[in-house]
């Protein structure tokens, strides 16, 4: 699961800069060749080296995104050619409607429809950007999608990912609406122990758990000396699991 670090703004902070995630191990880290649904954080290049060990991890780009630009410019002039991408981004959020639910196999077997049509998306974008004014609005919308072009492909490869990261966006909502009331951790390791205490709140939600509930369980337990080997056991999935089959639990 991503978390994001915080941390203030004074100069012992790491900035955004691209070599942060490298250095300043501050972003999504992976302990082996994996997938991830990120924004378009230069900070990330580094994971998508293919010399990286243990291996490179796969972007997976956000048609959300690609989406809201595109959006913005029709908005500011509804002639635009912008119409036909968005048309375009339509219909492959309409197979991921009708797709909903369905296991990954059955998932990546109707995106077959859905590469084509994204396949259609980037010769039209790649068609409107040599008509396009190389620095109006529709321009900067369409690299951006074109310079994304494997990693927004990227889903219809693979049945288990989404066409975008709004589940990951939703989930991170109500940080981003209380973030001014805990704007500053202190220093780097006060921001790497609130993204590790959030990563464990969702992971509890994503698994069902009440996590007021989990987390004053668990620090009881804690408190009452429980094993520092067995600390797995506390893990949402296995607390719950555990509670699910002891009928004396509260």
């Amino acid at each position: 699961m991503m978390a994001s670090t915080l941390a203030d703004s004074a100069s012992r902070s790491p900035s955004r800069l691209s070599d942060n995630p490298s250095k300043k191990r501050l972003c999504l880290q992976a302990n082996a060749a994996t997938i991830a649904s990120t924004y378009t954080y230069a900070g990330f290049n580094a994971l998508y080296d293919p010399g990286r060990e243990p291996g490179p991890i796969t972007p997976v780009a956000c048609w959300a995104h690609a989406r809201r630009k595109l959006h913005d410019v029709l908005v500011a002039d509804h002639r635009s050619a912008a119409r036909k991408g968005l048309g375009l981004i339509a219909q492959l959020y309409e197979v991921e409607r009708l797709i909903e639910g369905e296991p990954p196999q059955e998932r990546l077997r109707q995106r077959s429809a859905s590469k084509l049509i994204a396949l259609d998306f980037f010769a039209w974008a790649d068609s409107a950007l040599d008509q396009a004014s190389a620095r109006s609005p529709l321009a900067e919308a369409l690299r951006y999608a074109l310079k994304l072009k494997p990693a927004l492909l990227a889903y219809t490869q693979d049945g288990r990912l989404e066409i975008d990261n709004n589940l990951a966006e939703n989930a991170l909502r109500g940080i981003a609406v209380g973030r001014k009331n805990w704007l500053f951790a202190g220093a780097d390791c006060g921001g790497e122990r609130a993204a590790a205490t959030y990563s464990l709140l969702e992971t509890a939600k994503l698994n069902g758990v009440n996590p007021q509930v989990w987390l004053t369980d668990v620090l009881d337990r804690i408190g009452k000396g429980h094993p520092i080997n067995r600390l797995d056991e506390l893990l949402p999935w296995a607390w719950k699991a555990a509670r699910s089959s002891d009928p004396d639990a509260a």
